[in-house]
């Protein structure tokens, strides 16, 4: 999700899947996963110079629509790697993590004249972003 003072302006999901400006892009919704030992289902990758000024606040979440929870998928994790560099900056576990169907996972928000990353990884319930609101709004 886009936020501008702490206000969501775009959203991004598997039935949106670029943001209006551009800046942000999900590859698909993977509904069987199998991407192999490792490797990554699905991705959204984030263009950074291409945000507008106005959008301060990136919050990646990850929930099951379907409403399954991580206690009930295999091998599922969320990472956030630097494309430019390969570096992975955070990383969780989703399988076996109780009775939750959502991950608050990290948030990205300028800083001067740049960007910093937090790390978050909040347990959370919910199918929808609109669900997760409550989750997200004491990180912003």
């Amino acid at each position: 999700m886009l936020f501008a003072d702490k206000q969501p302006v775009d959203v991004v999901f598997f039935r949106h899947l670029v943001s209006d400006d551009g800046s942000v892009r999900h590859t698909g919704d993977n509904l069987v996963g199998g991407a192999g030992q490792g490797g990554d289902d699905e991705a959204i990758l984030v263009d950074l110079q291409r945000v507008p000024v106005h959008v301060d606040q990136i919050v990646f979440t990850v929930n099951s629509f379907t409403g399954q929870t991580f206690q009930e998928v295999q091998n599922a994790f969320c990472r956030l790697v630097d494309e430019t560099t390969g570096q992975e900056l955070a990383r969780y576990t989703l399988a076996g993590g109780g009775e939750y169907t959502a991950q608050i996972m990290a948030k990205v928000h300028r800083s001067g004249s740049g960007w910093s990353m937090t790390a978050l990884g909040e347990p959370a319930r919910g199918r929808t972003f609109q669900d997760l609101m409550p989750s997200i709004q004491p990180h912003l």
